[in-house]
């Protein structure tokens, strides 16, 4: 049954970006476990929660793009090897610094932000309010959680120069 009302020709580029999407959310992910496992030095404390609070709500992103991908009547991808093969998210090397720790999930997030505009736009072409919610909701929360991880890269830039 058709409960959406969506051919699958209108919903192409969708399912094409939201898998774009998981891909490069799949590798962020398993970054920031890396970095969580692997920060040490006087910010251990914040950076170890502020991480596995990163790839906790990265986990409930992941599954909640797979289950919309399934409701647009499509497979998500879902191998390791597919993920690293398309994502736009570099893994990321084990990193003892805890400042290139922080300056490379910006980057991971950059490279989410501009995949989630991606997303959005191709889900206004095709009409798709739910996928625009989801993902609309998605970049507020990753923006102001850049924000906050900037303001703190910010000052210790700051203090490294004083």
């Amino acid at each position: 049954m058709n409960y959406l009302g969506f051919n699958n020709n209108e919903l192409s580029a969708t399912v094409k970006n939201l898998n774009q999407l998981l891909a490069d959310y799949q590798v962020y992910y398993q970054n920031l476990r890396n970095f969580h496992w692997n920060v040490a030095g006087e910010n251990f404390f914040d950076l170890h929660a502020q991480f596995e609070a990163l790839y906790t709500d990265a986990r409930i992103k992941i599954d909640e793009i797979a289950e919309r991908i399934l409701t647009l009547r499509s497979r998500p991808m879902s191998t390791l090897s597919d993920y690293l093969q398309l994502s736009n998210v570099r893994e990321a090397k084990k990193e003892t610094d805890d400042h290139k720790m922080v300056m490379i999930v910006l980057e991971n997030h950059k490279v989410l932000i501009n995949c989630m505009r991606n997303v959005i736009k191709a889900a206004d072409q095709a009409g798709d309010e739910g996928t625009i919610d989801m993902v609309g909701g998605f970049l507020s929360e990753l923006e102001k959680k850049s924000w906050m991880l900037d303001a703190w890269a910010s000052r210790k830039v700051e203090l490294a120069s004083a």
